[in-house]
């Protein structure tokens, strides 16, 4: 890897993790998330800095181009990304059904007591005279 790519690589890695970073300052990304982010960043610095690591994984890989093994990290990490977001998104919508169902019955159960309520207060009514209930009057 000549010496241009390699100092891209490591703005370009470098840049990536700041970028995260800020986002988690600003609380614009979550820590959960985070982690998954850093640490990928931080693995495309490790790869980018240290030739021989790169050289030694695209050997073993078969790549005849060094830096090709950093895009085929970004295509595995974006795999694993949306894999793991994927099934955050399964979990949420389960907890939303189950916020929808409980919403549902919490509404069902407010219509019937207001229901008891207006047949109490329609009761009481017939019982007054046909004078709304209150405190009398003088």
């Amino acid at each position: 890897m000549n010496h241009t790519v390699q100092i891209v690589a490591v703005a370009v890695s470098l840049g990536f993790l700041l970028a995260v970073l800020e986002l988690v300052r600003r609380r614009r990304l979550t820590e959960e998330y985070s982690f998954l982010w850093i640490g990928f960043a931080l693995l495309l610095l490790v790869l980018s800095l240290w030739r021989e690591i790169l050289h030694a994984v695209a050997r073993w890989l078969g790549v005849y181009y060094p830096p090709a093994v950093l895009l085929l990290a970004l295509l595995l990490f974006v795999f694993v990304a949306s894999l793991y977001f994927s099934v955050v998104i399964s979990r949420q919508r389960r907890q939303i059904e189950r916020l929808v169902e409980d919403l549902a019955i919490l509404a069902a159960e407010v219509r019937e007591v207001q229901e008891v309520q207006e047949v109490r207060e329609v009761r009481e009514e017939k019982e007054a005279g046909g004078r709304p209930a209150g405190p009398p009057v003088d």
